[in-house]
């Protein structure tokens, strides 16, 4: 019995030292590649939203994405999202100041876009999970692509804009995005982070609102003269083109006579050719490692019911 307990005695101290030794050999990988979910509040900035130049304050909308990462250098990381956004402008928001008020305009988009990204981070992120840094701040900037389908409210339905040409325009369903911005990052644990970043995508199209003509003098014959013709539905160019409660008459309907005596100069947009509309989102989120760990000892040998996965 005393020969046992001291065998025991003299293995203990070896058995403890290798499974400590095991304990911190899990944190001890590089762990490339992660995946992220995040999510917060969207800004449109175009022909139906002033921030800077008028006291509108923040109407904001919202924003859900998912991301996967990869380290491939010290301070670099490729990143992959997929976003679903909303964006949406109204006149009746508007700052009086802006006279944008009379044109009575709306838009709502609800769009898909998919973006690749390089990040670059303050300090080093090609190391040891455990030896990460609880705080590192970085930047970012990429291409992606996104839907373009906006809506106007009339009547209590939303009516899909794109496929009216209310400008004349056959702008496109899908558009190039170029996302840039900033973040932080911190560390809750060698597998888990947080971060909070802001986004800005600057486009190459004036359409995000399917607004961009400044009046619609070049085209409300032809307006016009589909509202006349009224045959698949054609007369909705006009209407969703032309708001202004000056040009409708007492039923809600436009008023052709107002119109032509008018000479269709009744204001849309900016007009400017080297305008183009944005949008930023500011979001929240948690960053997952695929560590050796999770995957040898929580996904794949997870215990349920007496079964072992492996």
């Amino acid at each position: 019995m005393k020969r046992a307990l001291a065998i025991f005695l003299l293995l203990l101290p070896l058995c403890l030292q290798d499974a400590f030794g095991q304990s911190l050999y899990r944190f001890k990988f590089e762990d490339p590649w992660s995946i992220a979910i995040h999510a917060g509040p969207t800004q449109y900035f175009g022909e139906l939203y002033s921030l800077w130049k008028y006291n509108e304050g923040i109407q904001p909308d919202y924003n859900v994405a998912v991301s996967a990462k990869y380290t491939f250098g010290t301070r670099l990381r490729a990143r992959f999202d997929l976003t679903f956004y909303q964006i949406s402008g109204d006149d009746k928001l508007a700052d009086p100041r802006s006279m944008r008020t009379p044109r009575n305009l709306n838009f709502r988009a609800r769009n898909f876009e998919g973006a690749a990204l390089v990040e670059y981070y303050l300090k080093p992120v090609k190391l040891y999970s455990h030896n990460r840094s609880f705080l590192n701040p970085y930047i970012f900037a990429g291409l992606g692509v996104s839907s373009n389908n906006p809506y106007g409210y009339y009547r209590n339905e939303w009516v899909a804009l794109r496929p009216l040409r209310t400008e004349g325009e056959a702008y496109p369903a899908a558009v190039l995005t170029f996302p840039m911005g900033v973040g932080v990052k911190y560390k809750i644990t060698p597998w888990v982070d947080m971060f909070l970043e802001a986004n800005y995508r600057f486009t190459l199209t004036d359409y995000l609102d399917d607004v961009s003509a400044y009046n619609v003098s070049g085209f409300y014959e032809e307006l016009i003269e589909d509202y006349r013709a009224g045959e698949n539905g054609s007369e909705m160019r006009l209407i969703m083109s032309i708001r202004n409660p000056n040009f409708m008459n007492r039923f809600g309907e436009p008023d052709l006579e107002a119109i032509e005596a008018n000479g269709g100069r009744i204001r849309r947009g900016s007009g400017l050719e080297n305008r183009y509309d944005g949008f930023m989102t500011f979001n929240l989120g948690m960053e997952i490692y695929l560590t050796h760990d999770i995957w040898d000892n929580w996904l794949l040998r997870h215990r349920r019911r007496s079964y072992r996965y492996w």
